[in-house]
Protein backbone atom coordinates (compact mmCIF):
# COMPACT_ATOMS: atom_id res chain seq x y z
CA UNK A 1 0.00 0.00 0.00
CA UNK A 2 2.86 2.38 0.84
CA UNK A 3 4.41 1.80 -2.60
CA UNK A 4 1.14 2.70 -4.34
CA UNK A 5 0.59 5.72 -2.07
CA UNK A 6 4.05 7.06 -2.98
CA UNK A 7 3.76 6.29 -6.70
CA UNK A 8 6.40 3.54 -6.57
CA UNK A 9 6.38 0.65 -9.04
CA UNK A 10 6.59 -1.95 -6.27
CA UNK A 11 7.44 -2.55 -2.65
CA UNK A 12 10.88 -3.72 -3.82
CA UNK A 13 11.90 -0.03 -3.81
CA UNK A 14 11.65 -0.04 -0.01
CA UNK A 15 13.54 -3.31 0.36
CA UNK A 16 16.58 -1.89 -1.45
CA UNK A 17 16.22 1.44 0.36
CA UNK A 18 16.37 -0.40 3.70
CA UNK A 19 19.33 -2.54 2.61
CA UNK A 20 21.16 0.58 1.43
CA UNK A 21 20.42 2.51 4.64
CA UNK A 22 21.80 -0.36 6.72
CA UNK A 23 24.87 -1.26 4.61
CA UNK A 24 25.64 1.89 2.55
CA UNK A 25 25.58 -0.03 -0.72
CA UNK A 26 25.13 2.78 -3.25
CA UNK A 27 26.94 6.05 -3.88
CA UNK A 28 27.14 8.54 -6.76
CA UNK A 29 29.30 7.58 -9.72
CA UNK A 30 29.02 3.80 -9.31
CA UNK A 31 28.60 1.29 -12.10
CA UNK A 32 25.65 -0.96 -11.21
CA UNK A 33 24.43 -4.17 -12.88
CA UNK A 34 20.87 -5.07 -11.92
CA UNK A 35 19.56 -8.54 -12.76
CA UNK A 36 15.84 -9.25 -12.69
CA UNK A 37 14.98 -5.56 -12.85
CA UNK A 38 11.26 -5.74 -13.75
CA UNK A 39 9.03 -4.04 -12.94
CA UNK A 40 11.55 -1.40 -11.85
CA UNK A 41 11.31 -0.92 -8.08
CA UNK A 42 15.04 -1.35 -7.47
CA UNK A 43 15.82 0.49 -10.70
CA UNK A 44 13.93 3.53 -9.47
CA UNK A 45 15.76 3.51 -6.15
CA UNK A 46 19.19 3.08 -7.78
CA UNK A 47 18.44 5.95 -10.19
CA UNK A 48 17.67 8.20 -7.20
CA UNK A 49 21.08 7.44 -5.63
CA UNK A 50 23.42 7.05 -8.60
CA UNK A 51 24.07 10.57 -9.96
CA UNK A 52 26.78 10.46 -12.65
CA UNK A 53 26.95 6.69 -12.55
CA UNK A 54 25.95 3.86 -14.87
CA UNK A 55 23.00 1.54 -14.35
CA UNK A 56 22.54 -1.50 -16.56
CA UNK A 57 19.20 -3.22 -15.88
CA UNK A 58 18.39 -6.66 -17.34
CA UNK A 59 15.05 -8.43 -17.57
CA UNK A 60 12.91 -10.13 -20.20
CA UNK A 61 9.87 -8.23 -18.92
CA UNK A 62 9.35 -4.46 -19.26
CA UNK A 63 11.33 -2.30 -16.82
CA UNK A 64 10.25 1.20 -15.83
CA UNK A 65 13.43 3.24 -16.07
CA UNK A 66 14.67 6.71 -16.94
CA UNK A 67 16.50 7.42 -20.19
CA UNK A 68 19.80 7.42 -18.30
CA UNK A 69 19.43 3.71 -17.48
CA UNK A 70 20.54 1.13 -20.03
CA UNK A 71 17.84 -1.53 -20.17
CA UNK A 72 18.85 -4.82 -21.76
CA UNK A 73 15.85 -6.93 -22.69
CA UNK A 74 16.46 -10.57 -21.88
CA UNK A 75 17.66 -12.78 -19.08
CA UNK A 76 21.18 -12.78 -17.75
CA UNK A 77 22.90 -15.95 -18.92
CA UNK A 78 21.53 -15.72 -22.46
CA UNK A 79 24.44 -15.17 -24.88
CA UNK A 80 22.92 -12.02 -26.43
CA UNK A 81 22.35 -10.44 -23.00
CA UNK A 82 25.86 -11.28 -21.81
CA UNK A 83 27.31 -9.82 -25.02
CA UNK A 84 25.26 -6.63 -24.58
CA UNK A 85 26.56 -6.24 -21.01
CA UNK A 86 30.14 -6.79 -22.21
CA UNK A 87 29.64 -4.15 -24.89
CA UNK A 88 28.17 -1.63 -22.43
CA UNK A 89 30.97 -2.15 -19.92
CA UNK A 90 33.72 -1.98 -22.56
CA UNK A 91 36.24 -3.57 -20.21
CA UNK A 92 35.21 -1.61 -17.09
CA UNK A 93 34.32 -3.43 -13.92
CA UNK A 94 31.11 -3.16 -11.95
CA UNK A 95 30.90 -1.74 -8.41
CA UNK A 96 27.81 -3.71 -7.42
CA UNK A 97 25.67 -6.51 -8.84
CA UNK A 98 22.08 -6.45 -7.61
CA UNK A 99 19.84 -9.47 -8.11
CA UNK A 100 16.20 -9.44 -7.10
CA UNK A 101 15.51 -12.35 -9.45
CA UNK A 102 12.87 -14.86 -8.40
CA UNK A 103 11.25 -17.67 -10.38
CA UNK A 104 7.58 -17.97 -11.13
CA UNK A 105 6.39 -19.94 -8.12
CA UNK A 106 4.84 -23.34 -8.89
CA UNK A 107 3.82 -24.19 -5.34
CA UNK A 108 6.08 -27.25 -5.34
CA UNK A 109 8.58 -26.22 -2.69
CA UNK A 110 11.49 -28.39 -3.86
CA UNK A 111 11.11 -27.23 -7.47
CA UNK A 112 10.76 -23.58 -6.47
CA UNK A 113 13.81 -23.76 -4.18
CA UNK A 114 15.93 -25.36 -6.93
CA UNK A 115 14.95 -22.54 -9.30
CA UNK A 116 15.81 -19.90 -6.69
CA UNK A 117 19.25 -21.44 -6.21
CA UNK A 118 19.80 -21.57 -10.00
CA UNK A 119 19.09 -17.83 -10.17
CA UNK A 120 21.45 -17.21 -7.27
CA UNK A 121 24.14 -19.11 -9.20
CA UNK A 122 23.57 -16.81 -12.18
CA UNK A 123 24.00 -13.74 -9.97
CA UNK A 124 27.21 -15.12 -8.50
CA UNK A 125 28.43 -15.85 -12.03
CA UNK A 126 27.78 -12.21 -13.00
CA UNK A 127 29.70 -11.07 -9.93
CA UNK A 128 32.69 -13.29 -10.73
CA UNK A 129 32.63 -12.10 -14.31
CA UNK A 130 32.27 -8.34 -13.88
CA UNK A 131 32.81 -7.17 -10.29
CA UNK A 132 35.79 -5.00 -9.50
CA UNK A 133 37.99 -6.09 -6.58
CA UNK A 134 36.42 -5.00 -3.27
CA UNK A 135 32.96 -4.66 -4.91
CA UNK A 136 29.54 -5.88 -3.69
CA UNK A 137 26.90 -8.49 -4.59
CA UNK A 138 23.29 -8.44 -3.32
CA UNK A 139 21.18 -11.54 -4.05
CA UNK A 140 17.62 -12.48 -3.13
CA UNK A 141 17.45 -16.00 -1.71
CA UNK A 142 14.88 -18.19 -0.03
CA UNK A 143 15.98 -20.29 2.91
CA UNK A 144 15.80 -23.99 2.08
CA UNK A 145 17.68 -26.75 0.29
CA UNK A 146 21.06 -25.60 -1.05
CA UNK A 147 21.02 -22.30 0.88
CA UNK A 148 23.79 -23.15 3.38
CA UNK A 149 26.13 -24.57 0.72
CA UNK A 150 25.58 -21.51 -1.50
CA UNK A 151 26.38 -19.14 1.39
CA UNK A 152 29.52 -21.16 2.20
CA UNK A 153 30.64 -20.74 -1.42
CA UNK A 154 29.91 -17.01 -1.26
CA UNK A 155 32.06 -16.72 1.90
CA UNK A 156 35.04 -17.95 -0.19
CA UNK A 157 34.54 -15.07 -2.63
CA UNK A 158 33.78 -12.09 -0.36
CA UNK A 159 35.51 -10.80 2.76
CA UNK A 160 32.13 -10.01 4.38
CA UNK A 161 28.88 -11.92 3.89
CA UNK A 162 25.66 -10.98 5.67
CA UNK A 163 22.07 -12.22 5.56
CA UNK A 164 19.59 -9.37 5.80
CA UNK A 165 15.79 -9.40 5.86
CA UNK A 166 14.43 -5.90 5.20
CA UNK A 167 11.34 -4.81 7.13
CA UNK A 168 9.58 -4.34 3.77
CA UNK A 169 9.73 -8.13 3.25
CA UNK A 170 6.67 -10.00 4.43
CA UNK A 171 7.33 -11.37 7.93
CA UNK A 172 6.18 -14.90 6.98
CA UNK A 173 8.33 -15.02 3.84
CA UNK A 174 11.46 -17.22 3.61
CA UNK A 175 13.00 -14.37 1.57
CA UNK A 176 16.38 -13.07 2.69
CA UNK A 177 19.10 -11.08 0.96
CA UNK A 178 22.69 -12.29 0.89
CA UNK A 179 25.08 -9.35 0.76
CA UNK A 180 28.69 -10.05 -0.12
CA UNK A 181 31.05 -7.12 0.31
CA UNK A 182 34.73 -6.77 -0.58
CA UNK A 183 34.89 -9.17 -3.52
CA UNK A 184 38.04 -11.25 -3.45
CA UNK A 185 39.62 -11.73 -6.86
CA UNK A 186 40.41 -15.43 -7.00
CA UNK A 187 42.96 -16.94 -9.36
Amino acid sequence: RQAADQGRVSRAYFKLQQLDARLQLLRPGMCVLELGAAPGGWTSYVESRLRNGTLIACDSRPVEASEATVVIEGLYGEPAVDAAIDEMLAGRGVDIVLSDMAPNITGVRATDQARVMDLADLALDAAERWLKPEATLVVKLFQGEGFDAWIADMRNKFAKVRMVKPKASRPDSREVYAVGQQFLVVG
